[in-house]
């Protein structure tokens, strides 16, 4: 959705900056998004997942207006059977990077009286996931940490959104090794366009939280209020679990 979002933001006359590891790719993105909308983009080539990379980040692009948090990945296995390094990686750039750019850019902000933030969680934060425990976890402590922020910078011009899309068309699944779960095959995938437009609206309109359509997203935001533990822990289960896998 990372790209989705920053159509949206060009679109609305903002001058970008680009994140992610793939130079190549972010700069065709910077060319066609100055081309299509005339604005200024800066490409900043970095490995999110490293404990330093708000530091890089921040060094390359010491002001922003609106920081949209959205990278993340996750990791489909047995919690003991996967490589610590990945685990390590997953917590970093889920949760610690994520808070990191939040710090580094708020003083600013607040300082302006003005300033949006976007943190992309996932419906995965309203319920424990086996087999996703560390990714289900991080997406809690997102949610948890946006809206305690908000909270703190009420009346300061400052706003925090909490985005919770569910499954959606994007290269998630992929990485995450969940292409073959119940999860990616007997639900409806979210078009990855709609989604982004519906956190971005809910940001641009300092919504606290935003769980978009379809309704299966819907359903999931009260399962997790009204269905007993135990239960819900089964049907998260089931909803990831590979059989052969994790046998």
């Amino acid at each position: 959705m990372g790209l989705e979002f920053a159509k949206l933001a060009a679109a609305d006359g903002y001058d970008l900056a680009l994140v992610a590891r793939s130079e190549d790719k972010l700069h065709a993105i910077a060319a066609d998004l100055r081309n299509e909308h005339g604005v200024d983009v800066t490409v900043v080539a970095l490995d999110l997942a490293v404990p330093s990379a708000a530091d890089g980040v921040f060094a390359r692009v010491p002001r922003c207006d609106v920081l949209v948090n959205n990278a993340g990945f996750a990791t489909n296995g047995r919690f003991e059977g996967i490589e610590e390094s990945r685990i390590e990686q997953e917590i970093v750039l889920d949760v610690l990077t994520l808070t990191n750019l939040t710090r580094k850019y708020l003083p600013a902000m607040i300082e302006r009286k003005r300033g949006k933030v976007l943190n992309v969680a996932s419906t995965a934060g309203m319920l424990p996931g086996p087999f996703m425990a560390v990714y289900y976890a991080s997406k809690a402590y997102v949610m948890s940490f946006s809206q305690a922020v908000a909270e703190e910078l009420r009346g300061t011009g400052v706003t925090v959104t909490c985005f919770c899309p569910g499954s959606t068309q994007t290269g998630f699944a992929d990485r995450a090794n969940t292409n073959e779960t119940l999860l990616f095959k007997l639900i409806p995938i979210a078009n990855a366009a709609k989604m982004a437009k519906a956190g971005y609206d809910g940001m641009k309109a300092g919504k606290l939280v935003v769980v978009p359509w379809p309704l299966f997203n819907k359903i999931v935001e009260l399962s997790s209020h009204v269905t007993p533990r135990r239960l819900l822990l089964w049907f998260s289960r089931k909803a990831v679990e590979v059989e052969s896998k994790h046998a």
